[in-house]
């Protein structure tokens, strides 16, 4: 039984950048990852010839001031890449439906429903209500359900209607001398690249974890292969289902807590083709209404003299000639024409009301079970689905397990 410092399960951006924390430490991390490459839900996908599109994560901004900050530790800052102009477009089935942005907006509300609703911006306000009781109070149930409704479950890429209202949007103080939003040389997997190839940080790839048990104080973590790696600090980076069944033996009333963490599945299908053969007009986004996918995300904003790509995230359960055959009626062109073709499937965490409720149920635990000694939980189901999130939460994790070490 190999023996570590420090065990990460999952290497997304939380749990490498709790495992660069623990590296920075002088610790001895591993990091298990099922997949076939790190990065989670950052997922830049890469052609032979250097292109890369993204099939996850595609925007930060400069209000991420942690993520910007571990962007400075992995000298990482200096490959900030600007991103163009946002453009919004909506489609009406396979057609761009006319305007953009605002404009795009207000031409699928009723104007008279509008008038009669925004005044109530100026009453209650979000906590304690849903995407959809919110909103449609303020722009009307009919303008929630054409424009804007279609919209903001665009933003999570699942159906965000019974989300907290005061979870989807977040203000964060700005840093002045990085642009509004931005991406980075080569994707944003650049930094859980960068991170997994840190001095002190193993990363193996293509093994989970099947089990956890606590001996003394040590964790023991079976890997799917059979082997067993101990180490004297855990932390579990998995969406929340996932993290519940390695606790349920570990921690039974941890584990109920986690599971009542809802979860979406989304199947993206990303596909890189020549400018030419593509009449669709410039666009970082486009927002269908009542269709099987939830949006596209194009890389327009980071321009190429000769390719194009369009990321479409579908709803989960749809064959995959169907998902291929939308695919090319929204292009316009046989998927056989495509230069290059990517795909995903996305585990996100769906919250409901009483989220933060469950949150506090679970750091209480976390800080006060002597089980839970060494233990961490991470991911994008704790403050937020946003790259900021989950690396703040790794950053709050460590400084947790920190302060009980040196104690």
């Amino acid at each position: 039984m190999a023996r570590h410092d420090v065990l990460v399960i999952g290497a997304g951006i939380s749990g490498l950048s709790f495992a660069h924390h623990a590296a920075q430490a002088g610790l001895r991390v591993l990091v298990l990852e099922r997949s076939a490459r790190p990065g989670g839900c950052l997922h830049s996908e890469r052609t032979p010839s250097g292109y890369w599109f993204e099939l996850g994560a595609h925007t930060c901004y400069n209000s991420y001031g942690a993520f910007l900050e571990l962007l400075e530790q992995v000298d990482l800052f200096g490959r900030l890449q600007a991103r163009g102009k946002p453009v919004l477009r909506f489609l009406d089935g396979d057609e761009v439906a006319p305007g953009k942005n605002l404009g795009a907006l207000l031409r699928r509300m009723s104007l008279w429903q509008l008038l009669r609703s925004i005044w109530r911006v100026f009453g209650r306000a979000p906590a304690g209500q849903t995407v959809r009781s919110y909103y449609s109070r303020l722009v009307g149930p009919d303008n929630y359900a054409r424009a804007l409704g279609p919209m903001l479950s665009a933003v999570p890429s699942q159906q965000a209607d019974d989300f907290p209202a005061d979870m989807l949007f977040k203000k964060r103080p700005r840093r002045t001398d990085v642009r509004r939003s931005f991406t980075l040389e080569g994707g944003l997997a650049t930094v859980t690249d960068r991170i997994a190839a840190e001095p002190g940080i193993s990363v193996v790839l293509g093994q989970g974890a099947t089990h956890v048990t606590r001996e003394g104080e040590a964790f023991v973590v079976t890997r799917d292969d059979g082997q067993r790696e101990e180490a004297r600090w855990l932390a579990l980076a998995t969406p929340p289902q996932s993290a519940a069944r390695l606790l349920a033996s570990l921690l039974p009333p941890l584990a109920e807590r986690v599971r009542a963490i809802g979860e979406a599945v989304v199947d993206s299908v990303g596909v890189v083709v020549r400018k030419e053969r593509i009449r669709l007009p410039y666009a970082s986004f486009l927002i269908p209404r009542g269709d099987v996918f939830h949006s596209v995300v194009t890389r327009d904003v980071v321009a190429d003299p000769a390719f194009r790509a369009f990321s479409f995230h579908f709803q989960p359960d749809l064959e995959r000639p169907a998902r291929l055959g939308r695919v090319a009626a929204v292009l316009g062109l046989p998927i056989t024409e495509v230069e290059h073709l990517g795909e995903r499937r996305t585990v996100l965490p769906s919250p409901t009301l009483g989220h933060r409720e469950r949150i506090h149920e679970i750091d209480a635990l976390l800080a006060n079970e002597p089980l839970a000694a060494g233990l961490a939980l991470l991911g994008n189901w704790f403050g937020g689905l946003a790259i900021e999130d989950c690396v703040l939460r790794a950053r709050a994790e460590w400084q947790r397990l920190g302060r009980a070490h040196s104690t």
